[in-house]
């Protein structure tokens, strides 16, 4: 007969790190892990193939781990059984395998963190919730910083935990004498284009990844996306590779380009690492002490790798102390009143506008935009147009293979929409045509010209703009940040600004209800 089992060990699909605190203390003799592969978690919102298949071969190759480790695994496979939801089928298990106790590392996600306390509740059997030591502010600490404050803002934050950490520091001063180096950074790359650059290294899938990729194509047909080019890193060791492939690769060039955007170019000098991070593939620390040693070996200077650790050691610490500051509340945010359905061509990149369709292509075939592709052209557009905030956080969550939703609901409703008014940016991002004509190529092919709002050659996102800045001219007329923007909207006479409206009205009125 088995002995009574006293922990039943909770690894969730973004908790896959060999060193989860939840793992801590275990006794292969007592107690056993559980991971669970559920309908759900691919469509609650429409998932893209392939951030379904990422999470379930990591999950599956992170399974192997641990049973090679002697660890034994309570591993419900998709396909395997009747349960829809993470609850119901952890709620089956824990009757039927009676542990006296849960252990889970801090859960991600705020409705997977009310899940498992329902069925801790339903069961009787305690929930013991512990500290994510991945993170290098936990979230203690960030409501300690941040109680008190009018405002929280990146710059202040950023410097706060440098200081504590001692991240690129000289004693109590900045390395280098400058806390970021933006004046040194976010070039575009001219006219002569990015010239060749290294293929990012990628990852062949397995004969577990590959029947993983069967899988979701049987399971989740008619779900968006394309499996075709599917080579992300699922193990920590392909993570390490990855991260050693940038920093040997892209870092140097890193912040330079960092907001700069190319047709056929995806990659660009961008790390890739952000799916394997979310996923706790690897850590935070790993990746900014590699990134260090390539500042003291003189392989990147100091504005690349300070740009890169500000992303990492900055804001994904600080959109995470966000999140949960304000969740669930964040979810139903719509500061500026956005109620337009997401167009359709969100979910097939069916357009004539030449850089959502580029955007939104490599977005479909790949999983994968870098961050101003997401903020700039998807997100701006959206926000122009007027699009209902939900939706368009939905979008985001369904279609990037990186997508968690703590990083990726703050960078959404907040930073892309502003439907939180202000809680993580301090404006709205808004800006014309002419922004993507100058970080991009993008408008070389396009048929329309970024220069006109009105007109059959107008571009929809110049149009747009200002009626925006029209629309909104009483909320942000006066803001001390955005003023300059709304100052510039006089220069307009009216009879040009009636002929923005009419346009505009009419972009709004031909856009078309999508599939989700």
């Amino acid at each position: 007969m088995s002995p009574p089992l006293r922990h039943l060990v909770l690894a969730l699909g973004d908790q896959l790190d060999p060193d989860n605190v939840a793992l801590g203390g275990i006794d292969p003799r007592q107690d056993r892990v559980w991971m669970a592969e559920v309908r759900e978690e691919a469509t609650h919102v429409w998932s893209h193939k392939a951030r379904i298949a990422l999470f379930l071969a990591a999950m599956r190759h992170f399974r192997d781990h641990l049973r090679a480790q002697g660890i034994p695994v309570e591993y419900r496979q998709l396909g395997t059984h009747p349960h829809e939801s993470l609850a119901t089928a952890l709620a089956a298990d824990v009757r039927r395998l009676a542990p006296a106790r849960l252990v889970v590392a801090e859960p991600g996600d705020w409705r997977v963190r009310e899940a498992l306390g329902a069925v801790s509740r339903e069961t009787g059997v305690p929930l013991e919730v512990r500290q994510d030591a991945h993170f290098l502010c936990p979230t203690a600490d960030f409501n300690a910083w941040s109680a008190g404050r009018r405002s929280i803002r990146l710059e202040h934050f950023y410097r706060w935990l440098r200081a504590r950490t001692g991240i690129l520091m000289d004693g109590d001063a900045p390395r280098g004498g400058r806390w970021n180096f933006d004046a040194d950074n976010r070039a575009a790359f001219g006219r002569a284009g990015p010239g060749l650059l290294p293929a990012p290294r990628g990852f062949a899938p397995d004969a577990l990844t590959r029947a993983v990729l069967a899988e979701v194509e049987v399971h989740y047909p008619d779900h968006p996306g394309s499996l075709a080019r599917f080579d992300w890193p699922v193990t920590p060791a392909d993570a390490k590779q990855a991260l050693a492939d940038f920093i040997a690769h892209r870092l140097p060039q890193f912040g330079r380009y960092q907001d700069a955007m190319w047709a056929g170019e995806p990659w660009l000098y961008h790390s890739r690492l952000s799916a394997a991070l979310n996923l706790k593939l690897i850590s935070p620390r790993q990746v900014i002490e590699a990134s260090l040693s390539a500042l003291d070996d003189g392989h990147a200077p100091l504005a690349a790798v300070e740009g890169f650790v500000r992303q990492i050691l900055g804001w994904r610490e600080l959109v995470r102390g966000l999140y949960w500051r304000h969740m669930p509340g964040w979810l139903a945010q719509n500061a500026l009143d956005a109620d337009r359905a997401l167009p359709d061509f969100y979910w097939t990149g069916e357009t004539d506008l030449a850089c959502l369709r580029e955007a939104i292509g490599q977005t479909l075939a790949l999983g994968y935009a870098h961050h101003i592709q997401r903020l700039m052209v998807t997100g701006l557009y959206a926000l122009l147009l007027g699009v209902r905030p939900q939706a368009v956080h939905a979008w985001y969550l369904a279609v990037y293979v990186d997508a968690v939703e703590w990083a990726e609901l703050p960078n959404t409703l907040g930073m892309s929409q502003y439907a939180d008014g202000g809680w993580l940016a301090s404006k709205p991002y808004v800006a014309s045509g002419r922004y993507i004509q100058r970080m991009s190529d993008y408008c070389k092919g396009c048929r329309y010209d970024p220069a006109h709002a009105v007109g059959e050659r107008a571009c929809p996102f110049t149009t747009l703009y200002w009626d925006f800045l029209d629309r909104h001219r009483d909320r942000f007329a006066e803001h001390p940040r955005a003023g300059l923007q709304w100052r510039n909207l006089a220069r307009l006479d009216d009879a040009t600004l009636m002929r923005i409206r009419a346009q505009a009205a009419g972009l709004r009125d031909a856009v078309g209800e999508g599939p989700r």
